[in-house]
């Protein structure tokens, strides 16, 4: 790129970026101002529009910084398409040319869109604190581990938690435990983030044509641009059976007869380009040999909820399954290392801490005398294999505590734990 040509594009992006106040919270935003007084480069990765340069803004204004105290810079503007490794030496004479501070705080969004960025940021890094965004999980590859081997930590963000939600609502939360009022209030606020999810412009704009629009973005640019035009529709048909089917087992063997891909390796790849776009999270069953855990069927999980109601084929009326889909992103998002559990029967999510299994969850919209049985064996069943006293059951509406087989099993609606701490 000439010269003034990115001197330009940096004017304008610094413009752009002051121009639009953050007015969401971002519980995330805490959290890096805190990673970033290690000093080490910080890298925020998450699906496509869930929210990262927001952050990147919140970060700013919470850090008080001055204008020539950060310096941003966008890699997915269409101007910098012919942006090369040359040009970074460029962006590094702007912030001497602009009299930027030498320890300016650098904003580094959707990075992965350039090539051989990181010997760059292995270099700024040395003079700058850095905030590097992408979209794909490639930015946490090998590769990067290399360069940047215990110099520099990660931060995964998701759309808008059910608490954001809330809050964004402007909805008061103290005292929500013991205000009958306030609970009706929230539950119907839960209905709705329930089925259209958390991406921050589908609830600013409450249009699900954003939804829509996204999805074909990160399926085309982001997934099938690697396989070539042949993979797009057999990578359609895997995605809609995902989007159909959350929280069922996937087979690869399944998934290559649907879509008609002989080589089971190809579909292992294409299952692997989707959780590295983010659209889909895989969770293992439990063993304590990791041989049998990667030979064992997984379970597939989207990233938001409104994803499943708005192309997935008639998944609205499955509540059950929306649920346990919400409750695995929050476990996700909370950094639990989650598995599955089945032997006679079946526990949706087991958490493990170090090399012990801590905690048990079942997820159910309702508890009736016909399903009540087989949701607490599982639990149980759970519980005793990992030797835990107590479990929980997760409800859409439900809540007591029960006693069985000598096992204490807390039942809550699923509002009320997203709410918690």
């Amino acid at each position: 790129m000439k010269k003034e040509d990115l001197f330009f594009v940096l004017f304008d992006q610094q413009k752009q970026f002051k121009e639009e106040q953050p007015t969401l919270r971002r519980e995330a935003a805490k959290k890096a101002i805190n990673l970033l007084k290690i000093k080490l480069p910080l890298i925020i990765t998450g699906v496509r529009r869930c929210g990262k340069s927001y952050l990147l803004k919140i970060i700013k204004n919470e850090l008080n910084l001055k204008d020539k105290e950060c310096l941003y810079i966008n890699f997915n503007d269409e101007r910098l398409t012919n942006f090369n490794v040359e040009d970074f030496q460029k962006i590094t004479d702007f912030i001497h040319e602009q009299k930027y501070d030498e320890k300016c705080l650098l904003l580094v969004d959707e990075v992965q869109e350039v090539q051989k960025w990181e010997k760059w940021i292995d270099r700024m890094k040395e003079n700058h604190l850095l905030i590097i965004t992408g979209s794909n999980s490639r930015l946490l590859s090998s590769e990067l581990s290399t360069i940047l081997t215990g110099r520099s930590l990660s931060l995964w963000l998701t759309p808008l938690s059910f608490k954001e939600f809330i809050e964004a609502k402007k909805i008061d939360l103290k005292d929500f435990n013991v205000d009958s009022k306030k609970q009706s209030t929230i539950r119907a606020e839960f209905n709705e983030y329930l089925k259209q999810g958390g991406f921050p412009k589908r609830f600013l704009t409450g249009q699900n044509i954003i939804l829509k629009e996204l999805y074909e973005q990160i399926l085309y640019r982001d997934i099938a641009s690697r396989f070539g035009k042949s993979s797009s529709k057999s990578i359609k048909e895997i995605s809609l059976n995902l989007l159909s089917n959350p929280s069922s087992l996937v087979s690869i063997r399944q998934m290559s007869l649907m879509a008609n891909i002989k080589n089971l390796g190809t579909v292992k790849t294409i299952l692997d380009a989707f959780e590295s776009a983010f659209l889909f999270f895989f969770v293992n069953k439990f063993d304590s040999s990791i041989k049998k855990q990667v030979q064992n069927p997984r379970k597939a999980y989207c990233i938001d909820n409104g994803f499943l109601v708005t192309l997935g084929f008639r998944l609205s009326e499955d509540q059950g399954k929306l649920l346990e889909n919400l409750v695995a992103i929050e476990l996700k998002r909370r950094e639990k290392e989650i598995f599955y559990h089945t032997e006679k029967n079946e526990c949706d999510f087991v958490i493990r801490e170090g090399n012990k299994i801590t905690q048990a969850i079942q997820v159910c919209y309702s508890l009736t005398g016909e399903n009540k049985e087989r949701e607490v064996n599982g639990l149980i069943e759970a519980l005793e294999k990992f030797k835990l006293k107590e479990g929980m059951i997760l409800t859409n509406d439900q809540e007591e505590e029960i006693t069985e087989k000598e096992k204490k099993i807390s039942i809550k609606p699923v509002w009320k734990w997203l709410l918690e701490r």
